[in-house]
């Protein structure tokens, strides 16, 4: 199983729905390091899912007092490539290490 964390429109339940086919069960985390900014979504089938034009991405500053909280979920690998499918090419996933000790994957803003 992979973790995922999600501090945006992953966490929304019809697009779990959408990209999932189910509603994920997760557990609340904090990111260190990292702030929220914004990316524009032009991708259709994202537009439909999430009912938003901006979506959040994730900015690392390497500032220790800047945090992000969200959720981390458990999925599947096979979940993991819907997710990236989602994420579309504005975003570049990695693994981070987070508050409860956990290392999951996130999804952050390309280039930043």
């Amino acid at each position: 199983m992979e973790k995922l964390f999600s501090y945006g429109t992953l966490q929304l339940e019809q697009v779990q729905l959408d990209t999932f086919a189910r509603l994920l069960e997760g557990q609340a985390d904090t990111l260190q390091g990292y702030v929220v900014g914004e990316v524009e979504i032009t991708d259709a089938a994202v537009l439909k899912s999430s009912g938003q034009r901006f979506h959040p991405a994730l900015i690392k500053t390497g500032q220790p007092t800047d945090t992000v909280t969200g959720t981390i979920f458990t999925i599947t690998l096979e979940e993991l490539a819907n997710a990236d499918s989602y994420e579309v090419d504005d975003y570049i996933r990695i693994e981070e290490s987070f508050s409860s000790g956990i290392n999951a994957w996130v999804y952050m803003a390309k280039g930043c």
